[in-house]
């Protein structure tokens, strides 16, 4: 259930409240019997860890057949003239 804070238009105290959506909003204050209004607060939800982003599965095989069991980027080849590492582990191993 969540927690709603409310604010006094009379006395100008704050009070939060434990609801459940379907319960209807709390109109009077439990101080002074002035009008509440309902306040807007942050959350407090934060996603921690790793798998939240796109970027975080960057890199990982998404093929599910076992026969490529060599990951390359995909602008990279043999010919890579770019002098990027997998080009350049390719040009090794071809000239030796």
């Amino acid at each position: 259930m969540p927690i709603y804070e409310y604010e006094c238009t009379e006395c100008g105290k704050t009070l939060e409240a434990l609801q459940k959506f379907s319960e209807e909003p709390l109109t009077t204050c439990e101080f002074c019997s002035g009008k509440l209004r309902k306040l807007i607060s942050n959350s407090s939800f934060h996603l921690k860890g790793t798998g939240w982003y796109v970027t975080d599965y960057a890199g990982k095989n998404t093929s599910t057949s076992g026969d490529n069991k060599e990951s390359k980027p995909a602008t990279c080849s043999s010919e890579c003239a770019s002098g990027c590492a997998a080009g350049s582990s390719t040009k090794d191993s071809t000239s030796a």
